[in-house]
Parts: structure tokens; C-alpha cells; sequence
């Protein structure tokens, strides 16, 4: 399991042309589900997620989590995460889950951090076509891959 997690002041998740979901300060997730990934992964990548103190304090240093701050968080899945560039100029998905796999798992990760920061996720939808408007807040970006739990 890969995401990447970005800080942001607001940002939205339309899908055609209707927003779907909207939040102010708080963490946009862009989550990439392989085959292999378990409930192990989920339970890591969401309990670091919520966690993660990446929120400034009252003296300006990174000291908060989403939950202390009270935020919001949008979670996209995005298989593109595990695109392999290796050969040629055409990304390969192999090891993306296919889509069966992944939208059980992504709604395993909704529920999981749904549990941890104590309020509802925003989402897009599963598989569809979207336009996720992030407006990122430092800018604060971060690469986590449950595999090599870094």
C-alpha cells in the first residue's frame, strides 16, 4: 500500500462536474491498493496517516496531528501509485490490485480511519473518472509505502 498525503487548506473532488466531497485544513490521501495488501497494511497506513504531525502548533513548528487539529481528510484511491517506469515510456499497472481487490480494501482503509480520527472520511468515488482540486498547504507532501514501512 502506497499513499501520498497532502496538506491542504481546502480542496475537492468533483465528478462530472458535481462536487462530491469538499474540506478546509486538513489532509488530501491518494492511496494506491496492490494485490498483496491486508488488513496489516491498512491498520499501519492509517494509524501513521492519523498520527502523522504534520500541523503547525501556536509557535509555527509541526507539532500536530489531523486529530489534534480536529481536520478533515479526502481519501482517493489511485492505482496509478504503482506504476512501474522501468521499461519503455508506458507505465505498467501490474501491480495495481485489480479492482475487486481494491475497492474491498479501500473500504476496509475508510472505516479504518474513520475509526482513528473519530469523524467520516470524504471520498471520491471508487473507480470513476475525477478532478481533485488540492490546494497544498507548505507545501507538505508525503510518500509512505506500508511495505517498507518508511
Amino acid at each position: 500500500m502506497r499513499v501520498v498525503i497532502q496538506r491542504v487548506k481546502k480542496a475537492s473532488v468533483e465528478v462530472g462536474n458535481s462536487i462530491v466531497s469538499s474540506i478546509e485544513n486538513g489532509l488530501v490521501v491518494l492511496l494506491g491498493i496492490e494485490d498483496e495488501d491486508d488488513s496489516k497494511d491498512i491498520e499501519w497506513i492509517s494509524t501513521k496517516i492519523s498520527q502523522l504531525r504534520i500541523f503547525d502548533d501556536q509557535n509555527k513548528i509541526m507539532n500536530n496531528s489531523l486529530i489534534d487539529i480536529n481536520g478533515d481528510i479526502i481519501i482517493i484511491s489511485q492505482f496509478t501509485l504503482h506504476a512501474s517506469t522501468k521499461k519503455g515510456n508506458r507505465p505498467s499497472y501490474i501491480k495495481a490490485a485489480k479492482s475487486e481487490v481494491a475497492k474491498k480494501i479501500y473500504d476496509q482503509f475508510l472505516i479504518s480511519i474513520e475509526n482513528k480520527i473519530k469523524k467520516k472520511p470524504f471520498s471520491g468515488f471508487f473507480g470513476a473518472d475525477m478532478l481533485v482540486k488540492i490546494e497544498n498547504d507548505g507545501p507538505v507532501t508525503i510518500f509512505i509505502d506500508s511495505k517498507n514501512k518508511e
